[in-house]
């Protein structure tokens, strides 16, 4: 059993075993069963609920299928034992000569080793798509690791993947930046900008020090050309400049973190291409459009509520709450109608599977857009999964800190990468669930210890290269049966439970299970190199035992490697030596 995915390899034994007591199974009843790592080493290696999921089906009791599924796998090459065990699960302990194996298939595999098998499956993942009128903050820079790391790990799975940003260029707040941006650009011209201030609606939104450098470009561009002039002559040329140039600055800090985008698509070019007509014409063709008048928010009284009839979505068709509006009292479209749009886009691009990266704040909006979804995407089976990032507070010696040059308010991306690095800051942006809220601790970002998770896992691989580096990397064929140590076994079940973890964590949505698995299995490296230091006869590297080093240096090589593709899921460089 030479499969890279010891536990799919393994799940297909227990089916084949499972149809033949009951044969005829629906597929959705086959699909329910799985193969998983026991919680306890005493209970063997894997567990099936195969009994469970069928029993009710086949019209048999759980533990009289767990007791026929036993005597069929007891037998099977590489299962030395099989036990019924609870309430119908089955638990399997494997041969370590078939665990061994298992190293063998991860150095022959690489870096490779775990790649899915999700056979090209197109999806599109939208992340970060921060409104283009200020550099980047804590707060996006978290949905940009996850939505990256997540990207990277559908790659892994074998899906066909697009990283892309949605760019929010056609609302009112890209005026209220252009309208900032010509304050600059009149400072910058030596011109006193209070009186044309006092005419803008709402004031100046966007007073951050980061205009200053658009505005001295305007000025050097054009001069006085759009000096004290009506708003109507330069609009449109400062927004489309300011958006530019706020973009460039975007995707520069965004590359100081390691993030592409495969493509960048515009709001306003979506809109003046008609896209939101057009999607809105689908749902009305469907009949899903209709006037109507809303019930009261929740929390409003009838004093407070005015009803008043509009275009609505039949959105609770299609699992929402509520109806949404699709446009305002003056007519104009409503966000979810440009969003709607947008995301019809998508489909027409060929993309049925769609993940987008929001906000916590936006969890609100995430039913309406999957019912959108849904009913955009002409009777295809379309899916929309929505991962919501909670806030992050960056931290020092226990107290919150704010690092902002330049705009004094939050912490900017950029001041975070130029503190701590790229790396510490992926690497801990996963290490907690992206929908928890979490503190980023700057002490332990820049510790050189345990504390420091990133630091952490380097270490574990450089110190694999430094025992590669003093010992030849094995060929093939290895004899790895002197590997008989507890610590070395538990080694080889962490190494052997990546593809599984791989397939389990994209499915999921779930990037920091690939983070807590590589601080998992540099703990068990750590430990057994520790041990070596106690026990000469754990050491990796013997000149006496020659066999034994090849065996142990071909353990390492593949933790290594496992090192290496995880740390490339979560874009965080491996290390060659600490220094």
């Amino acid at each position: 059993m030479q499969d890279e995915n010891l536990f799919a390899a393994l799940r297909g034994e227990v089916l084949t075993a499972l149809e033949a007591l009951t044969p005829g199974l629906a597929p959705e009843i086959l699909a329910r069963v799985e193969v998983t790592p026991t919680k306890d080493s005493a209970h063997g290696d894997m567990a099936t609920n195969a009994a469970m999921i069928a029993a009710k089906p086949a019209g048999k009791a759980p533990r009289e299928l767990a007791a026929g599924l036993v005597a069929r796998l007891s037998g099977h090459p590489g299962i030395v034992a099989a036990e019924a065990a609870g309430p119908g699960f089955v638990n399997l302990t494997l041969s370590p000569a078939l665990l061994l194996a298992q190293l063998q298939v991860i150095l022959n595999a690489g870096e490779d080793y775990g790649q899915g098998a999700a056979r090209g499956r197109k999806i599109n993942v939208e992340y970060v798509s921060a409104n283009p009128t200020g550099p980047l903050h804590v707060g996006h820079c978290r949905g940009a690791v996850v939505g990256d790391a997540l990207a990277n790990l559908l790659t892994k799975a074998g899906y066909d993947v697009t990283k892309e940003y949605y760019i929010n260029d056609a609302g009112a707040q890209v005026l209220a930046l252009a309208r900032s941006v010509y304050v600059r650009y009149l400072e910058a011209l030596r011109l006193s900008p209070e009186a044309y201030i006092e005419t803008v609606p709402g004031g100046m939104q966007y007073g951050g020090a980061y205009l200053i450098p658009i505005g001295e470009a305007l000025a050097e561009k054009y001069g006085d050309e759009y000096a004290e002039t009506p708003e109507a002559n330069w609009l449109d040329v400062f927004r489309n400049f300011a958006v530019s140039r706020m973009m460039d600055m975007i995707r520069d800090d965004l590359a100081a973190l390691g993030v592409r985008h495969d493509i960048f698509s515009s709001e306003r070019a979506l809109v003046e291409a008609g896209g939101v007509e057009r999607g809105l014409q689908s749902l009305r063709d469907q009949g899903l459009i209709y006037r109507g008048i809303l019930e009261p928010p929740k929390g409003k009284t009838p004093e407070d509520w005015e009803p008043r009839e509009q275009e609505l979505f039949r959105a609770s068709d299609f699992g929402d709450d509520v109806d949404r509006p699709i446009a305002k009292s003056d007519g104009s479209y409503t966000y979810f109608a440009n969003d709607a749009a947008y995301h019809a886009d998508k489909v027409s691009r060929g993309f049925l599977e769609m993940i987008d990266v929001w906000g916590a704040d936006h969890g609100g909006y995430v039913k309406r857009m999957q019912a959108a979804v849904k009913a955009l995407a002409g009777g295809k089976k379309a899916r929309l999964d929505v991962v919501l990032c909670q806030i992050v507070k960056v931290m020092k010696d226990g107290e919150p800190v704010k690092m902002s040059k330049r705009a004094g308010t939050f912490v900017e991306l950029r001041d975070l990468i130029d503190e701590v690095g790229p790396d510490a800051v992926r690497f801990l942006m996963l290490m907690r669930k992206s929908d928890a809220q979490m503190d980023f601790d700057l002490n332990a970002a820049l510790a050189q210890t345990r504390e420091n998770p990133v630091f952490y896992v380097q270490y574990a691989h450089a110190r694999c290269r430094s025992v590669l580096r003093a010992a030849p990397v094995p060929a093939a064929d290895v004899d790895f049966s002197s590997l008989t140590a507890p610590e070395e076994m538990a080694m080889i079940r962490r190494l052997i439970t990546w593809p599984r973890l791989v397939e389990q964590a994209a499915e999921a949505r779930e990037p920091h299970r690939v983070a807590f698995f590589l601080h998992d299995l540099a703990s068990d490296f750590h430990a057994l190199w520790n041990a070596g230091r106690d026990n000469a006869a754990l050491r990796f590297l013997r000149e006496d035992k020659p066999e034994e080093t090849r065996a142990r240096v071909g353990l390492v090589a593949a933790t290594a490697i496992v090192l290496r593709s995880g740390l490339a899921v979560l874009g965080v460089n491996p290390v060659e030596e600490m220094r």
